[in-house]
């Protein structure tokens, strides 16, 4: 009995400290290590979407820093068929025939799925999207279908007293302590999701020329993509004009269909005269990227983009490659965010966009950076001529939403300058960047490539920072943090609203 009752005394130590283990660990961390324990009945691992692919030889271990390897294949995002019904409200008679007709068996759209590389408009009625709509139902919504009802996501409300000639972006400061590599993602604001300012007219006609120029460069699609690319446009020009109802329209007739109407540009654009990629290129100063689904592994492919912001990269070095492929040049990617990434990608519901910015210090305002690109020189020395004038704060802000007909997921940004005098006024920017580049991690700031121009920048940097304590616009105590306006600062509508006059 008492080598009984030492074997239960040593077990109940043993579970003890299993336990006080398991609650030390991160919330990602124990749901990853239960994911990969539990056992069947026969003492197998459960089949789930978390176990790891059946290719993973048992000789390779899985690194104990990182999430047990994840299979995708029958991971598919949320459905949309709910939505449907709602669409059906603002539809035809004939259409919510269509749209109404019956409920979908579990599982039958994996049966006649959609293929990677099928162009929508040539498969048959039963083929079915990754968010389980028919091409049937897809052809039933016709163009230009309620976008707002089918996505869950409110189309932006009228902004009449916008003015394009004096609009400013609003002062985004996406600037984060501690630094590290994260995605950072917050809701998308509904209303300003296609943000307009003054340059409007400038933009638009840099990017056709960038076209002009560098051709499949900037502009290029894949074959599977046809419905995605024709989604993307139709949302982007809807959201124009309902938020700018005064500079923007739609009409239709039966002898050339959609017609685009830009007051600002005074243009008009036949919507089934050229590929929706090219409508956009003509009216959105966005780029977009989209994101295709691939039925064979699961994982999401840059299939098709419009890209003319680009800094160190481009379209043809980065189209038909996985996220992974895409991100493997960021530090930290593959150990603190492929994981996370890839699952937040296979779950994304339309409903819920989001947005994040990412920034960077420039000399100018350079957009798109080609291969060879003389800007690229301006980064390799600290030019003794330098004058901080000609430093600007260059804001990416971007944003993720998954569509809900094709399932692809957009991702979208518009590249935005500031110039660093502007943060002389901005309550603790000065000393929240300074600290980031003084003391953000190596390869991060290796990364962001800053130090071209540091040594302007900072010596400035310091200098306001003492001079918000002197006038008492920062406390001199104030420890460096995230700051609770971010991406913003305290004050900023304010300023923003005085410098644009609106």
């Amino acid at each position: 009995m008492e080598g009984l009752g030492d074997y239960l005394l040593y077990a109940a130590i043993c579970v003890l400290l299993s336990v006080i283990t398991l609650l030390a660990l991160t919330r990602q961390q124990r749901a990853a290590l239960l994911a990969y324990l539990p056992l069947t009945s026969r003492g197998r691992r459960a089949s789930t979407s978390k176990t790891p692919p059946r290719s993973l030889s048992p000789e390779k271990k899985i690194p104990s820093n990182a999430p047990p390897p994840q299979d995708y294949k029958d991971v598919f995002p949320p459905s949309s068929r709910e939505t449907l019904a709602k669409a059906a409200e603002s539809s035809t008679s004939s259409q919510k025939e269509k749209l109404l007709r019956r409920e979908l068996a579990d599982g039958e759209f994996k049966k006649g799925l959609i293929s990677f590389t099928a162009d929508y408009r040539e498969c048959g009625p039963s083929t079915y999207t990754p968010t389980e709509i028919s091409i049937e139902e897809i052809k039933a919504l016709g163009d230009f279908p309620d976008y707002a009802r089918l996505s869950g996501v409110p189309l932006p409300r009228a902004y009449p007293e916008f003015d394009i000639d004096r609009a400013l972006a609003r002062p985004y400061r996406p600037l984060r302590w501690a630094y590290h590599q994260t995605m950072s993602l917050t809701k998308l604001e509904p209303d300003w999701w296609l943000e307009l300012e003054n340059s409007y007219r400038k933009r638009i006609t840099q990017r056709v020329k960038f076209f002009e120029k560098h051709g499949k460069l900037v502009l290029d699609y894949l074959p599977g993509t046809e419905l995605a690319c024709k989604e993307i446009m139709e949302m982007a020009l809807q959201f124009l004009c309902a938020r700018y109802p005064h500079y923007f329209s739609l009409s239709n007739s039966d002898e050339r269909g959609y017609i685009f109407h830009n007051g600002v540009l005074k243009t008009e654009t036949i919507i089934n005269s050229m590929h929706p990629l090219h409508v956009l290129l003509h009216n959105v100063p966005e780029d977009f990227a989209c994101m295709i689904r691939n039925p064979e592994d699961g994982k999401y492919y840059f299939r098709a983009g419009l890209l003319c912001s680009a800094l160190g990269w481009n379209v043809s070095t980065k189209l038909g490659l996985q996220l992974k492929e895409i991100h493997a040049p960021i530090p930290d990617y593959r150990e603190k965010m492929e994981f996370s990434m890839d699952r937040y990608f296979s779950k994304l519901p339309p409903s819920r966009p989001i947005q994040r910015g990412s920034w960077g210090l420039e000399v100018s305002t350079p957009l798109f950076m080609p291969p060879g690109d003389p800007h690229e020189c301006l980064r390799l020395s600290q030019s003794p001529t330098l004058s901080l004038s000609d430093i600007y704060l260059r804001i990416d802000w971007q944003t993720l939403r998954r569509l809900p007909l094709s399932g692809c997921i957009v991702f979208n940004f518009k590249a935005l300058f500031t110039q660093v005098e502007e943060f002389r006024d901005e309550k603790y920017i000065p000393a929240l960047l300074r600290k980031i580049l003084l003391e953000g991690k190596k390869s991060l700031m290796e990364y962001k490539s800053t130090w071209h121009v540091e040594h302007v920048v900072l010596p400035e940097l310091e200098k306001w920072e003492k001079e918000q304590v002197e006038k008492g616009i920062a406390e001199e105590d104030w420890e460096v943090s995230t700051l609770e306006e971010s991406p913003w600062f305290e004050g900023w509508e304010e300023k923003w609203h005085s410098q644009q006059g609106f």
